[in-house]
């Protein structure tokens, strides 16, 4: 026989209305009214200077950056070089005009913003010095880089960059840092890796530098209509390079301040690329 009392089961219902609410007491799942507006008076204080702190710690923080550039920069100290059209295995059939149409679109279409009639509504620039902008004028003054310095690279005279011919033009340019000021005379110089082919190369403009004018960059806010500065290789193959895999690297030089050589990074200061041209 068993000692314990077994509530009845009407008890046991009541026990949980009551706790649900209490007309009696007037509670409501075990507190009364004035024990709510406590306890929830307290969180709504407790969660308000949280959200309180959390705002004016971001303002504060907000306060120290710079709209216009990165509060540091010193991850990339030296730019890396990229080639147009954006590939780095060019191959293509020059007597069938489907097969270098593509890389002759890219070519085009990033060199829109190059455009003579756009580029002479900026100022002129001093040549071999840079355009050092450092009052808070907004936007800074851009460079003028026209299309037409490209030469026979300039898609001008000839719609299709040389790739109907088999001579192929490339564009070398260097990435943007907000800064960065070049020293010396940086130029662009492109070499043949594999022994045994030589071929001339042809560059535009022919002093083949980037002019000093062009720096520094000061960011994309505040260099709204900046370009960068372009140096066009055509590489002048003949039908005994035809059906062969040339690798190409294009390298930055003359200043001491633009790395070339960093092993750990292929892209620092340099490019390596291959051209195949079949016909």
């Amino acid at each position: 026989m068993s000692n314990k009392e077994e509530k009845p089961a009407d008890q046991n219902q009541s026990t949980w209305k009551d706790f649900i609410f209490n007309p009696r007491s007037g509670a409501f799942m075990g507190r009364t009214a004035s024990s709510w507006a406590l306890i929830l008076l307290f969180y709504l204080v407790f969660y308000g200077f949280l959200a309180g702190l959390f705002t004016l710690t971001m303002w504060v923080m907000l306060q120290t950056l710079d709209d216009n550039a990165p509060k540091y920069c010193d991850r990339v100290p030296s730019p890396g070089l990229v080639i147009r059209p954006k590939t780095l295995d060019i191959v293509y059939n020059r007597s069938d005009s489907s097969k270098y149409s593509h890389y002759v679109q890219h070519l085009e279409s990033f060199l829109q913003q190059y455009n003579d009639i756009d580029q002479d509504k900026k100022q002129p620039c001093v040549s071999g010095s840079y355009s050092i902008q450092d009052d808070e004028t907004l936007p800074k003054k851009s460079c003028p880089f026209k299309r037409s310095l490209l030469g026979q690279c300039s898609g001008l005279h000839d719609p299709n960059f040389g790739y109907s011919e088999g001579k192929p033009c490339i564009l070398v340019k260097m990435n943007r840092i907000i800064g960065l000021k070049p020293s010396g005379d940086p130029f662009i110089n492109c070499t043949v890796k594999k022994e045994g082919s030589d071929f001339n190369m042809l560059y535009f403009p022919a002093t083949k530098n980037f002019d000093l004018m062009y720096f520094p960059y000061y960011g994309k806010k505040a260099h709204e209509t900046y370009v960068q500065p372009l140096i066009a290789v055509k590489l002048m193959l003949e039908k005994k390079d035809y059906d062969n895999v040339i690798t190409l690297e294009c390298k930055i030089e003359g200043s001491s301040n633009l790395k070339n050589n960093d092993e750990r990074d292929k892209f620092l200061g340099r490019v390596i690329f291959t051209v195949k041209i079949t016909e």
